[in-house]
């Protein structure tokens, strides 16, 4: 079976998934997926999908593995305690043929807590199966020789002693065999240059740094859970706070786009945040905005940490840190260019949720084909209440 274990997923699930359990238990939610890619044919690989999300359903939490949660930081221990009884429910899961030829829908439908931690492994299943049927004999000398070509434009400058990148690829890898290499490769040859892994259980495997915080997601439900729909952004970031105290402090900055994120990160917020992460747009000007507004708000850039995670590669992540050096801390997590790199095209996959408590919510970025929301009506409404300019 391609997952084996339920830590086979991101950090950030788990950092999400403790917040619902502590604040919104009863929340009832649904997630579709879309593959982004035009004429790609998963669909005759759907009995293999199936399988593989019914072997999913069937893994339980190990001791080791409960152990090894219990002893980060920010981690609860009723969170633990209930992972210990948790399962993924396969009555929440369709896979279905869609009405496109040659393509596959995916919906999971159900209670938050019990189905928040479905889209990492699903979407790394259906990468698996469609690269191990499609690419039956993949090049790896041809990945391996594309890593250390990347690699080496860190390791070899002495001007990027203080360069920080994280693998962030779990949900787009080619393979998990190929994953676990990567990390352990960037671990073994980049030295204080490779900050960590998403992926929680590659960093228990590894002893390296689980990293992530906050996804589109979470402040996407809070469009319905919160008092009203202008102030889900900040009723997300003020119940992140409360759960973590000052930990795990680097807000998602592109759920409604950078003006009404900056609208909404005021002095407060800009304190009590350690930073905040880009996945749209140009990351040049993102940057450039987010120390305006921290020096707008007395808080000193050097002190704060810009996260950059969206579509990056090892030499755009060079020029980030060139043109920030100094002014402030900078952190980058590349995904698909490192678990997915060995010369075939990447499937652009997601699963993102479409409702909470029966409400559409949508997610508008800065970038418009990452958009998605299945309700028009709902769509413009959102617009006009975080005045983002018309489609």
């Amino acid at each position: 079976m391609i997952i084996t274990s339920l830590l086979d997923t991101d950090l950030y699930k788990f950092s999400m998934m403790q917040v619902v359990l502590h604040h919104f238990p009863a929340a009832q939610v649904e997630y579709r997926y879309k593959c982004r890619n035009p004429g790609i044919n998963v669909g005759i690989y759907i009995d293999e999908i199936r399988a593989e999300i019914k072997a999913l359903c069937k893994l339980r939490f190990t001791d080791a593995e409960l152990a090894y949660l219990r002893g980060l930081r920010f981690i609860k221990s009723d969170f633990v305690d209930f992972l210990g009884l948790f399962h993924m429910p396969e009555k929440c899961i369709t896979v279905t043929h869609s009405s496109v030829p040659g393509e596959i829908d995916i919906t999971v439908k159900g209670p938050w807590l019990h189905t928040i931690l479905f889209e990492i492994p699903v979407l790394a299943i259906v990468n698996e199966v469609y690269f191990r049927n499609e690419c039956r004999e993949p090049d790896w000398q041809e990945g391996r020789k594309r890593l250390q070509s990347k690699m080496h434009l860190v390791t070899d400058d002495p001007a990027m002693t203080a360069f920080r990148v994280a693998e962030y690829g779990t949900r787009r890898r080619f393979s998990k065999k190929w994953h676990e290499e990567v990390v352990t490769t960037m671990k073994a040859q980049m030295g204080p240059n490779f900050a960590g892994t998403s992926n929680v259980l590659l960093a228990m495997r590894h002893g390296v740094t689980p990293l992530g915080t906050m996804g589109h997601e979470y402040l996407q439900a809070c469009q319905a859970l919160g008092p009203r729909l202008r102030d889900s952004q900040v009723f997300a970031l003020e119940v992140w706070a409360k759960e973590y105290r000052g930990d795990l402090g680097i807000a998602l900055s592109d759920v409604y786009g950078m003006d009404a994120f900056l609208r909404d990160f005021d002095m407060y917020f800009c304190k009590l945040f350690d930073g905040a992460r880009h996945d749209s747009g140009d990351p040049f000007v993102w940057g450039e905005r987010l120390l305006a507004h921290y020096q707008a708000n007395r808080a000193d850039p050097r002190t704060k940490t810009l996260v950059f995670s969206d579509s990056l590669t090892i030499p755009r992540a060079i020029e980030l840190a060139q043109r920030f050096a100094g002014r402030c801390k900078v952190s980058f997590g590349i995904g698909t260019n490192l678990t997915n790199d060995l010369g075939h095209e990447p499937l652009q996959i997601v699963m993102k949720m479409v409702r909470c408590n029966d409400q559409p919510v949508a997610k508008v970025s800065d970038a418009p084909e990452k958009t998605m929301c299945d309700d028009p009506a709902y769509l413009a409404y959102l617009r006009q209440v975080f005045q983002l300019p018309p489609v």
